[in-house]
């Protein structure tokens, strides 16, 4: 496994893949806010700790709904950053979900508890990973990522054409991601993720000037060169997961319904060009070279094809520095590794 694999898979949220612990539960009973907005009973209801997270503490709660049993799975945390970081995953849930219902779990409701202010929820369906139960849709994954991928994203309150961007603030890990809508992809590229990161990386490993000219000059030369709006052809704003590496996917059962269905889940979802979602999936592998042929079957490479490598390359690039910022080390020589490459080409 590629060391980078090995440090994403001890850092980042486990809570789907790790066992149920029967041992505590929520302070012993449910929070009434999340009660009053699942709308259950409390005495049918109860809560227990489900597998363990690096960003939130996890749950899976049972209650009776019209004489059936309805699982539901739950996160908590204390402070702003929870707050910030549930309402950026609810709405990416919810956003993928409504371009393609069976690929992600749908997220209920977000929020404060009622019985401590500085404590907050997140509540989605209920995914059983490494079910086997039959009767799923049989669509394979490259299928249903293609339909998410050629979507035309919604028109935003406040427009009158599509943006990218996204309707709030996610975090892609714990790092907050400003997605103020923008016109131009390039413009929200080069702005919104890689100088964004930058300013978080510094504010957490301090001042590096040599990478900063580095990631100044990809953002202002070869981001327009590469990606720019009279450079790619038919860049659409389309919605995607954002943080789709290999641990963010997986086969399971949404909410007790139907058979196994290929899903993904742990999104920081933005309104972007699809190409942006393949730089996370070269950065750390784990999809066959089968999805590759299907997928780039039912979306082909953007035009100019032969500077598809590059484009993936440079939306690899953000997760590298974001991965700096975060955890620091070697992730800033693959970042550097990147940006020599495409600066000296195109810059």
């Amino acid at each position: 496994m590629h060391v980078a694999t090995r440090l994403r898979h001890a850092l980042v949220n486990l809570s789907r893949t790790l066992p149920i612990r029967h041992a505590t539960t929520m302070a012993g009973k449910v929070d009434p806010a999340i009660l009053e907005a699942l709308g259950l009973d409390p005495k049918a209801t109860k809560i227990a700790s489900h597998g363990g997270s690096g960003f939130a503490s996890t749950f899976k709660l049972s209650s009776t709904v019209d004489g059936a049993e309805k699982n539901y799975f739950v996160k908590t945390g204390t402070g702003s950053d929870s707050e910030l970081m549930f309402k950026g995953e609810h709405a990416s849930l919810n956003a993928i979900h409504a371009v393609v219902s069976n690929l992600c779990p749908k997220s209920h409701a977000n929020g404060v508890f009622a019985e401590n202010p500085n404590r907050f929820f997140l509540v989605t369906d209920f995914l059983e990973l490494g079910s086997s139960h039959p009767g799923g849709s049989g669509q394979s994954f490259a299928q249903k990522l293609a339909k998410l991928h050629t979507t035309p994203a919604p028109v935003p309150a406040g427009f009158d054409e599509p943006m990218f961007g996204f309707p709030t603030t996610t975090c892609c890990g714990s790092s907050p991601q400003d997605n103020s809508w923008k016109a131009s992809w390039a413009d929200f590229y080069a702005n919104n993720r890689l100088r964004a990161i930058l300013k978080q990386g510094v504010a957490s490993n301090g001042a590096d000037p040599e990478l900063a000219r580095a990631v100044e000059k990809t953002a202002g030369v070869v981001v327009p060169r590469l990606i720019g709006d009279d450079r790619v052809k038919g860049v659409r704003p389309v919605v995607v997961h954002g943080d789709l590496w290999s641990g963010n996917h997986g086969r399971g059962r949404i909410a007790g319904q139907g058979g196994v269905e290929e899903v993904v889940f742990d999104p920081s979802a933005v309104y972007g060009h699809s190409e942006y979602e393949l730089g996370i999936m070269r950065m750390f592998g784990g999809f066959g070279s089968s999805f590759w042929k299907e997928y780039q079957s039912l979306v082909p490479r953007a035009e100019p094809e032969e500077e598809w490598e590059d484009r993936v390359a440079l939306y690899e690039l953000y997760h590298h520095l974001n991965h700096w910022a975060l955890f620091g080390g070697g992730y800033r020589s693959g970042a550097m590794s990147i940006m020599k490459k495409l600066n000296s080409k195109y810059g």
